[in-house]
Protein backbone atom coordinates (compact mmCIF):
# COMPACT_ATOMS: atom_id res chain seq x y z
CA UNK A 1 0.00 0.00 0.00
CA UNK A 2 1.09 3.41 -0.93
CA UNK A 3 2.60 5.72 1.69
CA UNK A 4 0.13 8.82 2.99
CA UNK A 5 -3.17 6.65 1.08
CA UNK A 6 -6.31 5.89 3.17
CA UNK A 7 -6.57 1.90 3.29
CA UNK A 8 -9.52 0.66 1.26
CA UNK A 9 -11.58 -2.82 1.82
CA UNK A 10 -9.47 -3.84 -0.92
CA UNK A 11 -6.39 -3.55 1.12
CA UNK A 12 -7.93 -5.41 3.84
CA UNK A 13 -9.26 -8.08 1.27
CA UNK A 14 -5.35 -8.38 0.24
CA UNK A 15 -4.09 -8.50 3.04
CA UNK A 16 -5.96 -11.44 4.15
CA UNK A 17 -6.39 -13.31 1.31
CA UNK A 18 -9.94 -13.27 0.41
CA UNK A 19 -12.01 -11.31 -1.36
CA UNK A 20 -13.74 -7.97 -0.92
CA UNK A 21 -17.25 -9.40 -0.35
CA UNK A 22 -15.98 -11.37 2.54
CA UNK A 23 -14.39 -8.36 4.23
CA UNK A 24 -17.74 -6.56 3.63
CA UNK A 25 -20.08 -9.33 4.88
CA UNK A 26 -17.57 -8.86 8.20
CA UNK A 27 -17.79 -5.65 9.08
CA UNK A 28 -21.42 -5.82 8.15
CA UNK A 29 -22.55 -8.53 9.61
CA UNK A 30 -24.16 -9.31 6.45
CA UNK A 31 -24.01 -12.97 5.36
CA UNK A 32 -21.51 -15.89 6.56
CA UNK A 33 -18.19 -15.95 7.41
CA UNK A 34 -16.26 -18.35 9.22
CA UNK A 35 -15.09 -17.37 12.79
CA UNK A 36 -11.22 -17.36 12.04
CA UNK A 37 -11.94 -15.13 9.09
CA UNK A 38 -13.89 -13.06 11.07
CA UNK A 39 -10.90 -12.99 13.41
CA UNK A 40 -8.12 -12.21 10.70
CA UNK A 41 -10.30 -9.48 9.06
CA UNK A 42 -10.88 -7.60 12.30
CA UNK A 43 -7.32 -8.30 12.81
CA UNK A 44 -6.14 -6.25 9.43
CA UNK A 45 -8.61 -4.11 9.58
CA UNK A 46 -6.69 -2.85 12.95
CA UNK A 47 -3.24 -3.10 11.64
CA UNK A 48 -4.03 -1.24 8.41
CA UNK A 49 -6.12 1.51 10.29
CA UNK A 50 -8.98 0.96 7.91
CA UNK A 51 -12.16 3.37 8.18
CA UNK A 52 -15.77 1.48 6.56
CA UNK A 53 -16.56 4.49 4.29
CA UNK A 54 -20.17 4.77 6.22
CA UNK A 55 -22.28 7.31 4.19
CA UNK A 56 -20.92 5.23 0.78
CA UNK A 57 -22.60 1.91 2.06
CA UNK A 58 -26.31 4.00 3.86
CA UNK A 59 -26.56 5.34 0.06
CA UNK A 60 -25.67 1.72 -1.30
CA UNK A 61 -27.89 0.24 0.88
CA UNK A 62 -30.48 3.08 0.64
CA UNK A 63 -30.30 3.19 4.71
CA UNK A 64 -30.12 6.39 7.04
CA UNK A 65 -26.63 7.36 8.35
CA UNK A 66 -25.99 7.34 11.98
CA UNK A 67 -25.40 11.48 11.78
CA UNK A 68 -27.74 14.05 13.16
CA UNK A 69 -27.45 17.65 10.82
CA UNK A 70 -27.17 20.68 12.47
CA UNK A 71 -27.63 23.99 10.80
CA UNK A 72 -26.31 27.55 12.80
CA UNK A 73 -25.92 30.88 11.38
CA UNK A 74 -22.64 31.42 13.76
CA UNK A 75 -20.40 28.79 14.74
CA UNK A 76 -18.23 31.57 16.79
CA UNK A 77 -21.78 32.39 19.13
CA UNK A 78 -21.01 30.88 21.90
CA UNK A 79 -24.85 30.48 22.45
CA UNK A 80 -25.17 27.72 19.14
CA UNK A 81 -22.00 26.23 20.89
CA UNK A 82 -23.58 25.48 24.12
CA UNK A 83 -26.98 24.98 22.35
CA UNK A 84 -25.37 22.25 19.79
CA UNK A 85 -23.38 20.74 23.51
CA UNK A 86 -26.37 20.03 24.53
CA UNK A 87 -27.80 18.69 21.51
CA UNK A 88 -24.72 16.13 21.15
CA UNK A 89 -25.25 15.23 24.70
CA UNK A 90 -28.55 14.01 24.07
CA UNK A 91 -28.27 11.97 21.18
CA UNK A 92 -24.77 10.33 21.39
CA UNK A 93 -26.89 7.99 23.90
CA UNK A 94 -28.73 6.66 20.75
CA UNK A 95 -25.40 5.95 19.22
CA UNK A 96 -25.47 9.25 16.72
CA UNK A 97 -22.90 11.74 16.30
CA UNK A 98 -23.68 15.68 15.54
CA UNK A 99 -22.15 17.07 12.13
CA UNK A 100 -22.24 20.78 12.47
CA UNK A 101 -22.18 24.00 9.88
CA UNK A 102 -22.43 27.44 10.07
CA UNK A 103 -25.06 29.28 7.44
CA UNK A 104 -24.01 32.57 8.26
CA UNK A 105 -27.58 33.63 7.95
CA UNK A 106 -27.56 33.58 4.20
CA UNK A 107 -30.36 31.48 2.53
CA UNK A 108 -28.59 29.98 -0.06
CA UNK A 109 -25.86 28.73 1.98
CA UNK A 110 -28.06 27.40 4.19
CA UNK A 111 -29.39 25.45 1.32
CA UNK A 112 -26.34 24.11 0.10
CA UNK A 113 -25.16 22.74 3.55
CA UNK A 114 -28.74 20.97 4.38
CA UNK A 115 -28.37 19.74 0.44
CA UNK A 116 -25.27 18.31 1.64
CA UNK A 117 -26.53 16.81 5.14
CA UNK A 118 -29.51 15.30 3.18
CA UNK A 119 -27.41 13.56 0.42
CA UNK A 120 -25.14 12.15 3.09
CA UNK A 121 -29.10 10.71 4.58
CA UNK A 122 -28.44 12.10 7.88
CA UNK A 123 -31.33 10.69 10.51
CA UNK A 124 -32.10 13.90 11.81
CA UNK A 125 -31.71 17.39 10.09
CA UNK A 126 -31.99 20.56 13.09
CA UNK A 127 -31.88 23.87 11.45
CA UNK A 128 -31.38 27.51 12.58
CA UNK A 129 -33.64 29.68 9.77
CA UNK A 130 -32.14 32.07 7.98
CA UNK A 131 -33.87 35.27 7.34
CA UNK A 132 -35.61 34.79 3.83
CA UNK A 133 -34.67 31.42 3.80
CA UNK A 134 -37.84 28.93 2.17
CA UNK A 135 -38.00 25.29 3.41
CA UNK A 136 -40.52 24.11 1.21
CA UNK A 137 -37.76 21.83 -0.61
CA UNK A 138 -37.66 19.76 2.90
CA UNK A 139 -41.54 18.76 2.73
CA UNK A 140 -40.50 15.30 0.53
CA UNK A 141 -37.85 14.20 3.32
CA UNK A 142 -40.36 14.94 6.11
CA UNK A 143 -43.19 13.34 4.81
CA UNK A 144 -40.25 10.26 4.07
CA UNK A 145 -39.62 10.16 7.91
CA UNK A 146 -37.28 12.13 8.31
CA UNK A 147 -37.23 14.06 11.22
CA UNK A 148 -36.20 18.36 10.90
CA UNK A 149 -36.92 20.40 13.48
CA UNK A 150 -36.13 24.35 13.84
CA UNK A 151 -34.41 25.45 16.54
CA UNK A 152 -34.24 29.05 17.67
CA UNK A 153 -36.79 30.60 14.92
CA UNK A 154 -39.75 29.15 12.68
CA UNK A 155 -39.08 28.61 9.27
CA UNK A 156 -40.82 28.88 6.42
CA UNK A 157 -42.49 27.05 3.87
CA UNK A 158 -42.95 23.69 5.52
CA UNK A 159 -45.20 22.74 9.02
CA UNK A 160 -42.69 20.73 10.90
CA UNK A 161 -41.65 20.87 15.06
CA UNK A 162 -39.77 24.23 15.98
CA UNK A 163 -38.54 24.82 19.22
CA UNK A 164 -37.93 28.29 20.54
CA UNK A 165 -37.53 30.57 23.39
CA UNK A 166 -39.77 32.71 25.61
CA UNK A 167 -38.70 36.12 23.38
CA UNK A 168 -41.04 38.25 23.95
CA UNK A 169 -41.73 37.11 27.45
CA UNK A 170 -38.00 37.86 27.96
CA UNK A 171 -37.88 40.92 26.41
CA UNK A 172 -40.98 41.97 28.53
CA UNK A 173 -39.97 41.24 31.68
CA UNK A 174 -36.43 42.79 30.74
CA UNK A 175 -37.39 46.18 30.18
CA UNK A 176 -40.36 46.14 33.01
CA UNK A 177 -37.00 45.33 35.41
CA UNK A 178 -35.87 49.07 34.23
CA UNK A 179 -39.29 50.55 34.67
CA UNK A 180 -39.43 49.20 37.94
CA UNK A 181 -36.21 51.60 38.94
CA UNK A 182 -37.89 54.49 37.65
CA UNK A 183 -36.45 54.70 33.93
CA UNK A 184 -39.43 56.45 31.42
CA UNK A 185 -36.45 56.80 28.39
CA UNK A 186 -35.66 53.20 27.75
CA UNK A 187 -33.53 52.97 24.31
CA UNK A 188 -34.28 49.73 22.10
CA UNK A 189 -30.49 48.64 21.08
CA UNK A 190 -31.15 46.02 18.43
CA UNK A 191 -31.02 43.87 14.61
CA UNK A 192 -33.66 45.61 12.51
CA UNK A 193 -35.83 45.67 10.15
CA UNK A 194 -37.53 42.96 11.86
CA UNK A 195 -37.43 40.13 8.98
CA UNK A 196 -36.14 37.31 11.83
CA UNK A 197 -38.41 36.01 14.22
CA UNK A 198 -36.73 37.04 17.30
CA UNK A 199 -36.19 40.31 16.40
CA UNK A 200 -40.05 40.86 15.80
CA UNK A 201 -40.33 39.02 19.42
CA UNK A 202 -37.56 40.89 21.42
CA UNK A 203 -38.82 43.93 19.99
CA UNK A 204 -42.37 43.29 20.71
CA UNK A 205 -41.98 42.43 24.06
CA UNK A 206 -39.89 45.79 24.90
CA UNK A 207 -43.17 47.84 23.58
CA UNK A 208 -45.54 45.72 25.63
CA UNK A 209 -43.57 46.44 28.64
CA UNK A 210 -43.72 50.39 27.57
CA UNK A 211 -47.75 50.00 26.90
CA UNK A 212 -48.24 48.15 30.42
CA UNK A 213 -46.68 51.01 31.89
CA UNK A 214 -48.23 54.19 30.16
CA UNK A 215 -44.89 55.06 28.61
CA UNK A 216 -45.38 56.44 24.67
CA UNK A 217 -43.17 54.42 21.92
CA UNK A 218 -40.61 56.97 20.76
CA UNK A 219 -38.99 55.67 17.92
CA UNK A 220 -36.07 57.72 18.05
CA UNK A 221 -35.15 55.43 20.96
CA UNK A 222 -35.11 52.82 18.69
CA UNK A 223 -31.94 52.03 16.73
CA UNK A 224 -30.28 49.69 14.58
CA UNK A 225 -27.20 47.30 15.29
CA UNK A 226 -26.27 44.20 13.63
CA UNK A 227 -22.71 43.89 15.57
CA UNK A 228 -20.29 45.01 18.04
CA UNK A 229 -19.47 47.55 15.92
CA UNK A 230 -22.72 49.07 15.35
CA UNK A 231 -23.93 48.67 18.87
CA UNK A 232 -21.36 51.34 19.79
CA UNK A 233 -22.01 53.40 17.08
CA UNK A 234 -25.51 53.33 17.73
CA UNK A 235 -25.09 54.26 21.57
CA UNK A 236 -23.41 57.10 21.37
CA UNK A 237 -26.16 58.03 18.98
CA UNK A 238 -28.58 57.90 21.61
CA UNK A 239 -26.21 59.66 24.34
CA UNK A 240 -26.46 62.68 21.84
CA UNK A 241 -30.07 62.99 21.53
CA UNK A 242 -31.24 66.19 23.18
CA UNK A 243 -33.21 64.15 25.86
CA UNK A 244 -31.00 61.06 25.65
CA UNK A 245 -32.40 57.42 27.20
CA UNK A 246 -31.58 56.87 30.89
CA UNK A 247 -31.58 53.10 30.24
CA UNK A 248 -30.91 50.59 27.35
CA UNK A 249 -32.10 47.23 26.14
CA UNK A 250 -29.97 45.34 23.92
CA UNK A 251 -31.38 42.88 21.77
CA UNK A 252 -28.71 40.33 22.02
CA UNK A 253 -25.21 39.49 23.47
CA UNK A 254 -23.41 40.72 20.52
CA UNK A 255 -24.97 44.11 20.79
CA UNK A 256 -24.46 44.24 24.32
CA UNK A 257 -21.03 44.15 24.36
CA UNK A 258 -20.99 47.16 22.18
CA UNK A 259 -23.18 49.21 24.40
CA UNK A 260 -21.24 48.40 27.19
CA UNK A 261 -17.74 49.22 25.69
CA UNK A 262 -19.43 52.72 24.38
CA UNK A 263 -20.77 53.37 27.57
CA UNK A 264 -17.23 52.48 29.24
CA UNK A 265 -15.18 54.86 26.64
CA UNK A 266 -17.61 57.46 27.26
CA UNK A 267 -17.68 57.01 30.99
CA UNK A 268 -21.36 56.86 31.45
CA UNK A 269 -22.05 54.73 34.56
CA UNK A 270 -25.22 56.51 35.01
CA UNK A 271 -27.01 54.93 32.35
CA UNK A 272 -28.95 51.70 32.97
CA UNK A 273 -28.60 48.05 30.87
CA UNK A 274 -30.20 44.83 30.42
CA UNK A 275 -29.57 42.68 27.76
CA UNK A 276 -30.93 39.77 25.82
CA UNK A 277 -29.16 36.56 26.23
CA UNK A 278 -26.18 35.92 28.98
CA UNK A 279 -22.33 36.93 28.40
CA UNK A 280 -19.57 34.47 29.84
CA UNK A 281 -17.69 37.48 31.24
CA UNK A 282 -21.13 39.44 32.13
CA UNK A 283 -20.44 38.87 36.15
CA UNK A 284 -16.88 40.67 35.71
CA UNK A 285 -17.91 43.65 34.14
CA UNK A 286 -18.50 46.58 36.21
CA UNK A 287 -21.36 46.82 37.30
CA UNK A 288 -22.24 43.03 36.02
CA UNK A 289 -24.67 42.65 33.55
CA UNK A 290 -28.27 42.08 34.36
CA UNK A 291 -29.56 39.79 31.61
CA UNK A 292 -32.70 37.68 30.06
CA UNK A 293 -30.75 34.50 30.38
CA UNK A 294 -32.12 31.78 27.62
CA UNK A 295 -31.49 28.26 28.32
CA UNK A 296 -29.48 27.03 25.42
CA UNK A 297 -29.23 23.32 27.18
CA UNK A 298 -32.66 22.83 27.36
CA UNK A 299 -33.02 24.40 23.85
CA UNK A 300 -30.85 22.02 22.30
CA UNK A 301 -31.99 19.05 24.74
CA UNK A 302 -35.60 19.46 23.39
CA UNK A 303 -34.82 19.93 19.94
CA UNK A 304 -32.32 16.92 19.79
CA UNK A 305 -35.50 14.77 22.07
CA UNK A 306 -38.51 16.04 19.77
CA UNK A 307 -35.99 14.74 16.51
CA UNK A 308 -35.69 11.08 18.64
CA UNK A 309 -39.19 10.99 19.51
CA UNK A 310 -39.79 11.46 15.63
CA UNK A 311 -37.46 9.06 14.69
CA UNK A 312 -38.89 6.59 16.42
CA UNK A 313 -42.16 6.67 14.86
CA UNK A 314 -44.07 9.78 16.11
CA UNK A 315 -46.56 11.14 13.42
CA UNK A 316 -48.21 13.60 15.65
CA UNK A 317 -48.91 16.94 14.15
CA UNK A 318 -46.23 19.35 14.31
CA UNK A 319 -45.80 21.71 17.41
CA UNK A 320 -44.25 24.43 18.99
CA UNK A 321 -42.00 24.04 21.94
CA UNK A 322 -41.17 27.51 23.84
CA UNK A 323 -38.92 27.40 26.38
CA UNK A 324 -38.62 29.75 29.15
CA UNK A 325 -35.91 32.68 29.76
CA UNK A 326 -34.95 33.72 33.20
CA UNK A 327 -34.28 37.43 34.33
CA UNK A 328 -31.11 37.27 35.91
CA UNK A 329 -30.36 40.47 38.22
CA UNK A 330 -26.93 41.47 38.70
CA UNK A 331 -25.63 45.30 38.70
CA UNK A 332 -26.39 46.93 35.44
CA UNK A 333 -29.90 47.10 35.15
CA UNK A 334 -30.19 48.72 38.95
CA UNK A 335 -29.04 52.05 38.57
CA UNK A 336 -32.31 54.34 39.51
CA UNK A 337 -33.66 56.53 36.96
CA UNK A 338 -31.73 60.25 37.90
CA UNK A 339 -34.68 62.52 39.27
CA UNK A 340 -36.17 65.54 36.92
Amino acid sequence: MAANRRPTLTDVAREVGVSAKTVSRVLNEDGPASAQTREQVLAAVARLGFQPNLMARNIRVGGPDTTVGLVVPDLGNPFFGAVARSIEDTVRDRGLTLLMGSSADDPERERALTDKFLARRVSILIVVPSVGADHAHLKSHRTAGLPVIFLDRPGVGLATDSIVSSNRAGAHDGVAHLVAHGHRRLGFVGDLPLKLYTRRERLAGYRSALQEADIPYDRSLVVNAHDQRDAEAATAQLLRLPDPPTALFAGNNIVAMGIVAELARSKRKDVAVVAFDDLSLAEALEPALTVVAQDAEELGRAAATTALTRLDGDRTRARTITVSTRLIVRGSGEQAAPKA
